[in-house]
């Protein structure tokens, strides 16, 4: 990245609050020029609970302080409960948190250095708020930059995908406990810092147990959820994700489903800000938010909106790997999304394990699957916040377990863009299943590269609303949607279909071990075919290089590590997928304030039980300067049986060595056709 020093305005940095209306105060970070009381600016402003102070602190100096200095001021607003802002923050998206987010806004555009026009900006929790405010329709917000979001709380957020539940609705549970059990610093709210700590580690609650009280798409998930009703919005938008980020899908549907001017931008990112993208390219993303916020809130023709809608990373063809410094490839454009340029073509699937062009007559058959629970092992996570190492690896690890399809080796090139669909004639011998399907390119020497994947539960083959029991032996037709991708797969090569009834852990399996029948005469792969268009591809503007703001003083402590390992014991049949991230420990210096966190997580089972699935994280995070130290310790088991749910957790905080809160929960919870 390079580092700007120089900007055409000089910038003044402020630490502030905002009084609302029931006399909370949400502290606030500003960067802004130093001129803008004479010569006001609008406002970007990022609003969300990962504590500006510190644990966001080396990401917003990159960010805002480029912002203000072009022009803007660069606003950085924890939330309730957050930071040094005032409260207690007891889950996502409450209503509580929309409404302080308009009042925030409003207070901006009130201010003498702002001209009253305020943009969102947010990655993953900012993205989702930036949408919801949006859906309010706050006279302030004048366009929203959402990035790894999501437009449907249920459907494609951490919690769930198809129905299924995901393992990561317990690794971001975990987070949060973690996080919740942070204290503001001392040095900003002085010697109430301790009551608000305390109030905090009473009040913020285990969500975990929250979020498993609703196992469908009830009242619940549709708060937050825009795609109820995208006609609220009456603001620009502009969508970003990566083909390595959970959130891939919801620029699709925006696109779709907005109709306010609008862009989407997907590269090969994983869960990060673009101009910080892994795996690369990386690109000039803040060059590109001022393009977008100078057209919308300084009525400045910068031609962004007379460019295509939609612009995506074309993958080229790579060995499994678990880490990729760069995927290779090209930027390609649709003018419109969906586009009319994209051609749905047809593969059945066959007795013999092939996958045939949908126009020949294929020979119906019954094939039975029934996964072993090792399958999705080396899947990585569903949501890749780190890039490395949490990709998935070889897939041939996985189709030991798998029915598996497969073309022959392809005579040309074929690049797909979109959303791949499995439809599938099947039966199940249990009331309750799942369905994981995977597409894979197979590599001339047969390694196995995961391009995209699809889960369903079966009981939700009709409404995640309304989900109903399969009757064992019946047959159904139903449609297990891939996530959206753009991938070639080049000549020499071959496409793979894996089919399983097991992707643990990234979902929970079903109660019951369950062996699915597969009646090939109906079942077909549609796959979005994007004929060549080399000419009208090469003639894209590039994107500029990554800039930033210089980066935050800071003194390395103790080097981070991140280790994926999957463990077999063979003799006892147990197998564990253990993920270790220590974030090391590291001093920031303008603030003398150490800071270090380490969160450990194991996924296990026993081959010769079922049920044996559990699901454990621990986190560790402490705080420093001088003589005062504070340190948590937060715990996470899940497991389950036929019937239930069962989650024990316990939280300890410790001033020094003396731990002064401790509590611990119990919570039993009945399955929902999960």
């Amino acid at each position: 990245m390079h580092i700007v020093t120089e900007y055409p305005r000089e910038v003044f940095e402020e630490e502030t609050w905002v009084t609302l209306s029931d006399g909370h105060r949400l502290a606030l970070r500003i960067w802004r020029p130093k001129d803008a009381e004479e010569n006001p600016v609008p406002a970007i402003v990022e609003y969300i609970p990962y504590r500006k102070r510190d644990l966001t602190a080396s990401r917003d100096v990159r960010t805002h302080p480029y912002f203000a200095g072009h022009g803007y001021a660069g606003v950085r607003v924890d939330l309730r409960g957050s930071g040094e802002s005032d409260g207690v923050l007891t889950d996502e998206y409450l209503q509580q948190e929309l409404d302080d987010g308009m009042e925030v806004l409003r207070w901006i555009a009130q201010q003498p250095w702002c001209t009253g026009h305020c943009g969102m900006i947010g990655i993953s929790w900012g993205g989702f708020n930036g949408l919801q405010i949006a859906a309010l329709q706050p006279p302030e917000l004048k366009a929203v930059i959402t990035l790894c979001s999501t437009d449907d709380r249920y459907a494609d957020d951490v919690h769930h995908m198809g129905g299924c539940m995901l393992g990561d609705n317990l690794s971001w549970a975990s987070t949060m406990f973690d996080h919740n059990t942070c204290p503001p610093d001392p040095a900003l709210v002085g010697e109430r810092w301790r009551d608000m700590w305390m109030e905090r580690l009473e009040g913020s609650g285990l969500w975990l147990e929250k979020w498993l009280r609703h196992q469908r798409r009830d009242d619940y998930w549709k708060h937050g959820s825009v795609c109820e009703d995208f006609d609220a919005i009456k603001c620009p938008v502009y969508a970003v994700s990566g083909w390595a980020d959970g959130y891939t899908n919801a620029v699709f549907r925006l696109l779709k489903g907005l109709k306010v001017p609008r862009k989407g931008l997907v590269g090969p990112w994983s869960h990060k800000y673009p101009h910080m993208g892994q795996p690369g390219p990386a690109i000039g993303f803040l060059q590109e938010c001022l393009r977008f916020y100078d057209h919308w809130l300084k009525d400045v023709d910068t031609g962004i909106m007379d460019e295509p809608m939609l612009r995506v990373w074309m993958q080229d063809s790579v060995p499994p790997s678990a880490r990729y410094d760069i995927r290779p490839g090209r930027w390609v454009a649709e003018d419109v999304w969906p586009s009319p340029k994209i051609e749905p073509t047809d593969y059945k699937l066959t007795y013999g394990h092939e996958l045939v062009p949908g126009d020949q007559d294929v020979y119906a058959e019954a094939l039975d699957i029934q996964s072993p629970l090792f399958v999705g092992l080396y899947s990585g996570k569903w949501c890749s916040y780190n890039a490395p190492p949490d990709l998935p690896h070889d897939q041939r690890d996985e189709d030991g377990g798998a029915l598996i399809f497969q073309t022959p080796r392809l005579d040309e090139d074929i690049e797909i863009c979109g959303q791949p669909t499995v439809t599938l004639d099947l039966s199940a011998d249990k009331p309750v299943a799942m369905v994981a399907v995977r597409l894979i390119d197979i590599a001339p020497d047969d390694k196995a590269t995961r391009v995209t994947y699809g889960l369903l539960n079966l009981t939700h083959r009709d409404s995640d609303e309304f989900p109903e029991p399969l009757e064992p032996g019946k047959r159904y037709k139903v449609t297990v949607n891939l996530k959206h991708i753009a991938q070639k797969f080049p000549k020499g090569h071959a496409i793979r279909l894996s089919i399983s009834t097991i992707y643990w852990p990234i979902a929970w399996p079903a109660p019951e071990p369950v062996k699915l029948t597969i009646h090939t005469g109906e079942s077909h792969l549609t796959l979005p075919v994007r004929p060549p268009r080399q000419a009208e591809d090469d003639a894209l503007r590039p994107f500029d290089e990554p800039e930033g703001a210089p980066p935050i003083k800071k003194t390395l402590i103790q080097p981070t590590r991140e280790r994926w390992r999957v463990i077999r014991d063979l003799a006892g049949d147990e197998n564990t997928l253990e993920v270790i991230n220590d974030q090391g420990t590291y001093r920031l210096d303008d603030i003398d304030l150490e800071v270090s966190a380490q969160v450990t997580e194991r996924y296990s089972y026993n081959d010769a039980e079922h049920n044996s699935v559990r699901g454990w994280c621990e986190w560790t995070r402490s705080f420093r300067r001088d003589d005062w130290h504070i340190s948590t310790v937060t715990r996470t088991l899940l497991t389950s049986d036929e019937t239930h749910f069962r989650i024990r957790a316990t939280l300890d905080a410790y001033e020094g060595d003396s731990r002064v809160y401790s509590r611990s929960w119990d919570e039993a919870i009945p399955r929902d056709l999960v």
